[in-house]
């Protein structure tokens, strides 16, 4: 059994289970749950890395891979019997994997790229409107080629992981503010639960625009070094 049929039937069972395999409603709902002040630093910090993430990817990376650990530290906590303290779990998951990937920076980038990759397929999948059960299969492909590009040129990776984590960001604060600064929320709430396009397009722009971006200010500095 390949690894693709693996994924689907997975995919198949959890949609079984409830719900959907993307969570489109839970994700609205966290935007709309963002305050003024949350919305506005989303949006700083989506610009610094959407620009500027070459020039403080390590910071990033280290960043990146803490807030993974801390999920991950968490998570399993939870589920091993006789531990209630997941915040203990957190913070040394989160120590963990932040200490490793300094001296395995460039695994690391390689790896967030490649997650950057798994992001782009399936935001493809989702947004032609595609079959979401086989939506990880779609990721699992981005993913691949994603990794591949990474590890062989890593000047691509750190565009493309900062440029797709710079944009998420501003297109959270930013559908944030709209929501509750805007005369349109009713149109909003509609296009982004019932339009399939409208997310994946929108992180689509504004990661091409991070792309083009931060390939010219790598080409015009000589400071910069991999």
């Amino acid at each position: 059994m390949d690894c693709f049929t693996i994924l689907a039937q997975a995919a198949e069972n959890a949609s079984s289970a409830g719900g959907g395999i993307v969570p489109i409603d839970t994700f609205w709902k966290h935007i709309t749950s963002l305050g003024q002040l949350e919305a506005f630093m989303f949006v700083s910090f989506g610009v610094v890395w959407l620009f500027y993430g070459w020039r403080v990817f390590k910071v990033l990376v280290v960043i990146s891979f803490a807030l993974l650990g801390l999920v991950l530290g968490m998570t399993i906590t939870s589920r091993v019997q006789g531990i209630n303290n997941q915040f203990v779990g957190g913070v040394v998951g989160m120590l963990a994997l932040a200490i490793l990937s300094v001296p395995l920076m460039r695994w690391a980038v390689g790896l967030l790229g490649a997650f950057a990759g798994a992001i782009f397929t399936a935001g493809i999948w989702y947004a032609v409107g595609l079959d979401e059960r086989y939506i990880l299969a779609g990721a699992l492909i981005g993913m691949v080629g994603g990794g591949m590009i990474s590890f062989i040129v890593f000047r691509i990776a750190v565009i493309l992981f900062t440029s797709m984590g710079g944009g998420a960001l501003v297109l959270t604060g930013g559908l944030a503010l709209l929501y509750r600064y805007g005369s349109m929320q009713m149109q909003m709430e509609h296009l982004v639960l019932h339009e399939r396009w409208v997310l994946p397009v929108a992180l689509m722009a504004l990661l091409l625009v991070g792309l083009i971006a931060q390939h010219k200010f790598v080409k015009g500095s000589k400071e910069w070094e991999i």
